[in-house]
């Protein structure tokens, strides 16, 4: 498979729409995931900010800083040959000034490997995908429901869901289009919405939550495979529950430590007998 495998890039990305081929997307936060998830033949990895909630048990995205996003991109990049890695800009490190800016996301492509970065925001944040591109960093959109701002959304809802709402989410995918965007992210979006969006769009759309019509799919890995017990979104399909497994695991670690079960002869190493005799033993005078 490594053999007819090349390194994903954005014409990749980009021509899969063109020719009506399926993108595929999921999250990864450390080099095992990275391996694992590349190796299963995904297109592209994002480093999502997701990890504040899913790894470092922040109660939101909103806490995990640029320092911490980096230090995951790295170990996630020591696992990725061939998908094409995207980080992802959390809350406060795109929308202060330009400069600012600028120099968060060149940390991703610089110190975190990553060929491209993602931000959320719809119309509001053209101006600052046209900053990055003419920088020379690639830019993945994200609208719908953007979980950095989540609060101004009136929670953790469905987006886009009347006329009004729509026409700002459709003119959003537009405006990031033009500003540069090699592709969107859209979250929590009724299913003929985002068919709507991306019949009207030249450049790739991804849903999460946004239905089968969108030209790929992301999912936070964690939640896929059951290794986030807070919540399951409702657009989640569990592809394994790893956490009751995990846990009886653990549980039986613990009890057959506890009752001389584990280690045994096989899980310890010999030495030889004669070896053994030779070591003096020394007692101390009383």
């Amino acid at each position: 498979m490594d053999m007819e495998r090349k390194k994903i890039t954005i014409p990749d990305i980009k021509r899969k729409k063109e020719e009506g081929r399926k993108i595929t997307m999921l999250t990864a936060y450390d080099y095992p995931s990275g391996r694992l998830i590349d190796e299963a033949g995904m297109d592209m990895i994002l480093v999502g900010d997701s990890l504040a909630m899913t790894v470092l048990g922040y109660e939101s995205t909103v806490p995990v800083t640029m320092d911490e996003m980096i230090h995951h991109s790295k170990a996630v990049k020591r696992g990725v040959r061939y998908a094409l890695l995207i980080g992802d800009m959390p809350f406060m490190s795109y929308n202060i000034n330009e400069k600012e800016t600028i120099r968060n996301a060149g940390r991703f492509i610089k110190e975190g490997g990553c060929g491209a970065v993602k931000l959320e925001g719809g119309v509001e944040m053209a101006d600052i995908t046209k900053t990055l591109v003419k920088a020379g960093i690639p830019v993945l959109g994200h609208i719908g429901l953007t979980p950095q701002t989540a609060t101004q959304l009136g929670g953790f809802k469905v987006q886009g869901k009347d006329a009004k709402n729509a026409q700002r989410l459709l003119d959003s995918a537009l405006a990031l289009e033009k500003a540069g965007c090699f592709g969107i992210v859209l979250e929590c979006v009724p299913d003929r919405l985002a068919k709507l969006i991306t019949e009207k769009s030249s450049i790739p759309t991804i849903g999460i939550g946004a239905g089968p019509y969108c030209d790929g799919q992301v999912l936070v890995t964690n939640d896929m495979i059951g290794l986030f017990d807070r919540f399951t979104p409702k657009f989640v399909k569990k592809y394994a529950d790893l956490w009751p497994e995990l846990s009886e695991a653990f549980r039986k670690y613990r009890e057959e430590v506890e009752g001389g079960k584990f280690p045994t002869e096989e899980h310890s190493f010999t030495m030889d007998e004669a070896e053994l005799k030779k070591i003096k033993t020394k007692r101390k005078a009383k």
